[in-house]
């Protein structure tokens, strides 16, 4: 190892937050970098790449934007440099479409040098200071090790699904992830059905509900008591801020659960403009067929998954406010049931530089270290039980690449915000309430009301 190069860092899955990362590393003279992933290419969510799906976060949520509004890896350059800037400016809307996000990522990383795709990682090792990574070339089968102080894993999530459902036993049950895959044998069935009460189940409800004039039958069932929209008020907006996350870090593990159960219409509601486009396909499609041929069913809890004798699927639900069990027998169900993270098994040789909690899960320090230094292992979107709803956001993606890259170095490279927000999270925050005296008010002698 006396000869082998030792990289500052490794960041192990090429996901959006590892990919911004490595462009926010790539012009710090002297750090050294390499990130990894198995795929042969870089994907963003393929199955859901429906062609006007947009983010649902502003356009500055990109790579770098909110860490280095200058940097060359902006989502306005790649726009600029690829002759569509003005076409941009001309549509005027925030939200851009999820297709052209993947070009953005593509295009970012042909401008690096420190990825590398078609590398499986299968086992790392640690001894003394530094951390050994083994390597497997998808392609040629060839392995190889490489060397670092740090570590990123970025391996991000997985799909979701009940456990009474074997995907390998239940062909015709799919997680949404993969939806485009199967949409030419969608498109054949009698009876679709779709479990789920997020984007994802949103976009293919409604991608689908034009087929419903065709003589498709299409459900859409969920869990909770209404088809809810994403919370998107500028004041609720602040959660997503470095003082809320502060704020949720430092409550006790059973106030994070708590909170965390309360928030799902923080980030997992539906785009309130996809809500409306829906009902409002659903009156065109009800002006010549009164009895549209789509079934919407909140209360509804997905408890067992049957193979009938004919091949179709026998759904047996709970209505959670009558209190009734029923069933609904589909050919082909959609689980939009959401993404779970997963811990990578290349981790299992170093689980002794690993801090936990008591649910095993991992500690994460503030600055989205889990070894027990605090300083050497970092994750991506697995600190939803430390750091709060915002862990999965794009929006502060870059926010957290910077708490990392500072962290790394020691010293502040980019510039991390520490309040963002007008309002007060707790208490005990070391900026007090706002007072006011009269002539602090500066009222106009022209008011007279006394309740100002």
């Amino acid at each position: 190892m006396e000869n082998q190069k030792i990289y500052d860092i490794i960041g192990i899955g090429i996901g959006p937050f590892n990919l911004g990362l490595a462009a926010l590393c790539q012009p710090i003279e002297g750090l050294s970098t390499l990130f990894l992933d198995q795929a042969g290419e870089f994907n963003w969510h393929p199955g859901m790449m429906l062609s006007d799906a947009t983010l649902q976060v502003p356009f500055m949520a990109d790579l770098v934007t909110m860490a280095d509004p200058t940097s060359p890896y902006s989502f306005l350059n790649y726009l600029k440099q690829t002759d569509r800037l003005y076409k941009f400016y001309i549509r005027e809307d925030f939200f851009i479409l999820r297709k052209e996000y993947n070009a953005y990522c593509k295009w970012v990383i042909k401008q690096l040098k420190n990825c590398k795709f078609g590398q499986k990682v299968t086992a790392i090792r640690y001894d003394k200071g530094t951390y050994q990574v083994k390597l497997v070339e998808q392609l040629t089968g060839a392995t190889e090790t490489v060397f670092t102080k740090k570590l990123v894993l970025g391996t991000g999530t997985v799909p979701k699904v009940p456990g009474f459902i074997n995907p390998a036993l239940h062909q015709n049950a799919i997680h949404s992830s993969e939806y485009l895959k199967f949409k030419p044998t969608l498109l054949k069935q009698k009876t679709i059905s779709i479990i789920g009460s997020g984007q994802s189940a949103a976009e293919i409800f409604y991608d689908l509900l034009p087929e419903t004039e065709n003589g498709l039958k299409l459900n859409w069932f969920t869990r909770p008591d209404r088809f809810f929209p994403m919370e998107y008020s500028k004041l609720t907006l602040e959660l997503t801020s470095p003082e809320y996350v502060d704020h949720f870090y430092k409550l006790s593990d059973s106030k994070r659960k708590e909170l965390l159960s309360k928030q799902n219409a923080l980030f997992k509601g539906i785009n309130f403009e996809l809500i409306n486009q829906i009902f409002d396909k659903l009156y065109e499609l009800s002006v010549d067929d009164e009895e549209v041929n789509a079934a919407l069913m909140p209360n509804c809890q997905l408890k067992n998954l049957i193979v009938k004798a004919n091949g179709q699927y026998q759904l047996d639900f709970f209505h959670t406010e009558s209190e009734k069990d029923f069933t609904v027998d589909t050919d082909f169900v959609l689980l939009a049931t959401g993404y779970k993270y997963n811990e990578p098994d290349f981790i299992s040789n170093i689980q002794e530089r690993i801090q936990r909690n008591t649910d095993k899960l991992f500690q994460v320090h503030r600055n989205y270290a889990i070894d027990v230094n605090g300083n050497e292992i970092f994750v991506q979107n697995a600190e939803l039980h430390t750091h709060g709803f915002v862990t999965p956001d794009l929006g502060m993606g870059a926010y957290r690449n910077a708490s990392i890259i500072n962290a790394v170095l020691g010293r502040e490279v980019y510039q991390v915000e520490k309040r963002i927000a007008f309002q007060q999270f707790n208490v005990t925050e070391e900026k007090p309430a706002p007072t006011y005296s009269n002539t602090d008010l500066r009222v106009p002698a022209d008011i007279t009301e006394p309740d100002l």
